[in-house]
């Protein structure tokens, strides 16, 4: 298509639910472009499953107290998020084997932090999107 007033050919497109489209048009090169673009399954799943992570309240403190307070050993960490112990251990060995967080080994102590600054700018931008919510409600 050369311009946006030129209408693609038709394309059935299943479903008729509310969410389905009022006239049923397809771009077929804007929808062959975004498919192309899609990253396959098994990203698709493994971006899930972190998400998945951090929709879990009391990951999610863990990660935000190891964000502010850096590496940390597991007491630290339940004094500073209100948990147990064993809840925090518990939630750092699921962020440890999805390489949310990594460990540091010094003697028997074990000190954790966020595995790199990915997660932190994750996690800085989710923290600034809450926050411009926020501030763009009307009083």
């Amino acid at each position: 298509m050369s311009s946006p007033s030129e209408v693609a050919p038709p394309i059935a497109v299943p479903g008729s639910g509310a969410e389905s489209c009022a006239v049923r048009v397809v771009d077929a090169a804007k929808v062959a472009d975004v498919t192309a673009a899609l990253p396959g399954t098994e990203t698709i799943n493994e971006l899930a499953q972190v998400f998945g992570l951090l929709s879990d309240p009391g990951r999610l403190r863990v990660i935000i107290a190891l964000l502010e307070g850096g590496e940390m050993c597991v007491c630290d960490i339940a004094a500073s998020c209100g948990h147990s112990e064993s809840a925090v251990s518990h939630a750092l060995r699921l962020l440890r084997a999805n390489r949310v967080v990594r460990a540091r080994r010094s003697g028997r102590m074990a000190y954790y932090r966020l595995d790199d600054s990915h997660v932190r700018m994750l996690l800085d931008l989710a923290l600034a999107h809450i926050g411009h919510g926020a501030q763009s409600e009307p009083s």
